[in-house]
């Protein structure tokens, strides 16, 4: 399938998800990224804030569970600037409010240097065997992903499992180091 055949059959998956699977769904994957997740060498991880009207997964519960269990981890998490660019700020001290998309994001704070994130969890609709993603189409966390260090460890967010392939993909696209879903980690070599 294309990237816009995949991304309106998937958010149509994600958004016709009852409240008590959308619950059950975001609890497996944060109980996955756990158990499938090394986090020793992390000090700076960048995560998404959850679309919840598109039942984006809940990454509040990984957020609450690092604050808890590995508070040396510093939690970063993405604005769109002035210029539609992303930055990403750390959460500790921000203020949080939903832009004018619904988008929950900080109004303020101390801004991140991408060279000194270690792993982020990126969002995406649907993601294909070879760890391509298909996110909203405006190219935000790829453009964002170029100003991280190349180790950094990009790790997508899924309720559901991969395509085969994605068709249609661009030299700007990026592959994923890995993806988690409620029952897998799917891991690529890049």
């Amino acid at each position: 399938m294309t990237k816009q055949e995949l991304r309106k059959a998937y958010l149509q998956k994600r958004i016709t998800l009852k409240d008590t699977e959308y619950v059950r769904l975001s609890k497996l994957l944060c109980e996955m990224f756990f158990k499938t997740t090394e986090l020793s060498s992390v000090h700076t991880l960048h995560t998404f804030l959850p679309i919840v009207r598109n039942r984006e997964p809940d990454t509040q519960l990984i957020i609450d569970k690092l604050k808890h269990d590995y508070a040396y981890v510093k939690i970063s998490i993405p604005k769109i600037n002035s210029e539609g660019s992303m930055e990403s700020y750390f959460m500790e001290g921000s203020k949080i409010k939903s832009n004018s998309w619904g988008i929950p994001e900080p109004i303020d704070g101390i801004l991140t240097e991408p060279s000194t994130i270690d792993m982020i969890l990126v969002p995406l609709l649907a993601f294909d065997k070879e760890g391509y993603r298909v996110g909203y189409g405006k190219g935000y966390y790829d453009r964002f992903l170029k100003e991280c260090r190349p180790d950094a460890k990009k790790i997508g967010l899924s309720f559901f499992p991969p395509e085969e392939k994605i068709q249609g993909l661009f030299s700007e696209d990026f592959r994923l180091n890995a993806v988690i879903t409620p029952d897998e980690r799917y891991t690529f070599s890049n």
